[in-house]
């Protein structure tokens, strides 16, 4: 018999977990109700986003760790009814479920019904308050979220009973993909935030400056949702496979500069996730290497402070999937020149002889892709209705497959791109015979597999032009192949620079670039000519000679 545990309401009340009654609300959870809502209409976004953030986790830890949280019915004659309350109430309630426990398919039908419900009053009605853009954010996230796992689930026809049968035929617009593409694109279209961000960048807005939220008395919710849908409508595309789309729908939101989506760890890092797997697959191999280690580089540096955080667990995952696609990325695009120090360091811990033979392209090799990509890829989906037609079969990993076949098709035309690749690394001249006889080809067909390489090493970006992804370049005149390798300047001002700083500062740790710890004292004479002789030579180079 599965053991019960006790739940103090903290006035002396206790609630066993196997006698769940979701009409029982325990005083704590009563007074965060009562005070929430209060802080809600008074627009207090500070003690809101605490109560979210903190309270709501510490009682969710303390009282409902096995259970769901009290009914809306329930808790609703404390706050007056409020209609938009409640299902905000029911929102955090069915998150909470789905964190916690497993969601029956009634449940997952609910969740839906209250998005419809909550969506409809932002698009339609007044909504006078302010809400902290964490909890916007969880609202786009966990739909999606949820949208995905409903997909999942209902893919999965082999154990289904006849009850979920006709369940899921009576209620088939339930997470339907249009009905979930319509409200994110709908809360774009209706908040205007795309033209609220061209404004911006004639400086006719503020609502990057000031996070999204409107000092004037307004309300940020409509605005902040709709920019948190554009990420939401990258995902839902990344999901079903349609990259560009994707894409295009994140086009808006410049994601080389600072936005609101760096507000939220989270968002952040979905964000620059979904952005640099669809750059991957759409072979733009140097703008994902560019924006993985970006965002690897700012996890590096910050993941101490979100440590308490409840999306923690999610950082470090996250993280680990991004080392993942970056090794996938550099091995089929060697551009190591694009990763800082600490995030190369980090990633020739994790996957540097992985890295090494990957680039062999042999068995071994493939599978390595393979297991790197199903490990760090998203959940992929088949958004149609499965057939209710006997025999019943699972196809929740069909997505999946296609995915990774397509991938592993790409990867299988690298093939013979690496030995060109190699003797090129090798030249600065070479005559085609010669190299057709190194590869053991004939030159009608090396120059099949030099245009391939040119194919395979070029992409077309955003906007129409076409990059190269090559460190290696060549052109062909007169049967004569002339190399042209990109040897980037290297910058040892800046590395000399970040040492002296780290001597200013008195740092209590050890260097990483010495055997002692640096002290207060200043540089001596030796090293400040060194110093100054290396940083003339970084900044004005053989140029000057």
């Amino acid at each position: 018999m599965a053991a019960t545990h006790d739940y103090d309401d903290g006035a002396g009340h206790s609630q066993p977990a196997d006698a769940y009654d979701p009409t029982y609300v325990p005083d704590s959870a009563k007074s965060f109700v009562v005070h929430l809502y209060r802080h809600i209409r008074e627009k207090n976004v500070y003690e809101i986003h605490q109560m979210y953030e903190a309270s709501f986790q510490t009682l969710s830890d303390r009282l409902f760790k096995d259970t769901p949280w009290p009914s809306v019915d329930a808790v609703a004659p404390f706050v007056d009814n409020d209609h938009v309350f409640c299902l905000l109430y029911r929102e955090m309630w069915f998150r909470h479920l789905y964190a916690r426990l497993s969601p029956s398919l009634k449940q997952r039908i609910d969740s839906w019904d209250n998005y419809c419900s909550l969506f409809q009053v932002v698009l339609h009605g007044v909504v006078n308050m302010q809400l902290p853009n964490q909890w916007l954010w969880d609202m786009v996230d966990e739909f999606v979220y949820q949208f995905q796992s409903f997909c999942q689930y209902r893919a999965k026809m082999k154990n289904k009973h006849v009850q979920e049968i006709e369940l899921l035929q009576q209620y088939d617009q339930a997470w339907n993909v249009y009905g979930v593409l319509n409200f994110l694109q709908a809360l774009v279209e209706k908040s205007m935030i795309i033209q609220i961000l061209e404004q911006e960048k004639e400086g006719l807005e503020q609502f990057t400056a000031t996070d999204g939220y409107d000092y004037n008395g307004g309300s940020n919710v409509l605005k902040v949702l709709g920019y948190f849908s554009m990420v939401g409508l990258l995902r839902v595309h990344c999901l079903l496979g349609d990259y560009q789309t994707g894409l295009k729908c994140l086009l808006p939101i410049d994601i080389s500069q600072q936005g609101v989506y760096t507000s939220v760890i989270g968002s952040h890092i979905t964000t620059i996730y979904h952005y640099g797997f669809a750059n991957l697959i759409l072979r733009r191999y140097v703008e994902a290497i560019r924006e993985f280690n970006k965002i690897l580089s700012y996890i590096y540096k910050t993941k101490q402070y979100h440590q308490k955080s409840p999306q923690y667990e999610q950082i470090l995952k996250k993280n680990e999937q991004m080392y993942a696609l970056l090794a996938v990325s550099l091995s089929l695009c060697p551009q190591e020149k694009l990763v800082d120090e600490a995030v190369n360091s980090q990633l020739r811990e994790k996957y540097g002889e992985k890295m090494l033979r990957m680039q062999r392209y042999d068995d071994e090799a493939f599978t390595l892709f393979d297991e790197l990509f199903s490990y760090a890829c998203p959940k992929f989906i088949t958004p149609s209705a499965p057939s209710y037609v006997e025999p019943f079969v699972n196809y929740n990993q069909d997505a999946y497959r296609l995915q990774l076949k397509l991938f592993l098709y790409e990867v299988k035309q690298q093939q013979l791109l690496s030995g060109v690749r190699t003797f090129l690394k090798v030249y600065s001249t070479i005559s085609l015979g010669k190299l057709a006889t190194y590869m053991e080809v004939d030159e009608p067909t090396l120059r099949t597999i030099l245009m391939t390489y040119k194919h395979k090493t070029h992409a077309v970006d955003s906007e129409g032009k076409i990059n190269s992804n090559a460190d290696i370049d060549f052109y062909i005149d007169d049967d004569m192949i002339h190399v042209v390798e990109s040897k980037p300047a290297k910058r040892y001002g800046d590395y000399f620079l970040r040492q002296i700083v780290k001597d200013k500062a008195g740092l209590s740790q050890p260097s990483l670039y010495y055997d002692t710890p640096p002290s207060n004292t200043p540089p001596s004479p030796c090293f400040t000519f060194l110093f100054s002789s290396l940083l003339f030579a970084s900044l004005f180079g053989p140029q000057s000679s």
